[in-house]
């Protein structure tokens, strides 16, 4: 199989609702924007789509509970980006644990797909 490129794309069911928490969350305009329909951002590392589902389609992408998928990011300071995201209206609803490659918590995005927020430890 030959490629391009890869990349994330979450659906949103409210047509805007993730394009503005994540225009928010990452302090940027899309790269590519037609509203209601579709938006895409150049983050770090990562292209990310935002798509409203067709209507034919929607129910293929009804929120589930417990999905498989998550969205690392990867922080400088974990309490910062903690304050951020309760700022958005989206607390982290545990609290940090302490893993062997750093400090993390579980979020979650206004249409429920799952956020981990992740420090890793610096060596001095």
């Amino acid at each position: 199989m030959q490629y391009d490129s890869v990349f994330v794309a979450l659906a949103d069911g409210d047509g805007e609702k993730l394009v503005r928490f994540y225009q928010d969350l990452f302090g940027q305009e899309p790269i590519v924007y037609v509203p209601n329909r579709y938006a895409e951002f150049q983050l770090m590392g990562l292209r990310l789509g935002i798509f409203q589902p067709s209507v034919e389609h929607q129910a293929e992408f009804a929120p589930v509970s417990g999905g498989s998928m998550s969205l690392c990011i990867e922080v400088k300071q974990l309490e910062a980006a903690i304050e951020r995201l309760t700022e958005l209206g989206c607390p982290p609803p545990g609290s940090v644990v302490r893993a062997s490659h750093g400090k993390e918590i579980y979020a979650y995005d206004p249409a429920g797909n799952r956020l981990i927020l992740h420090e890793a430890i610096r060596l001095p």
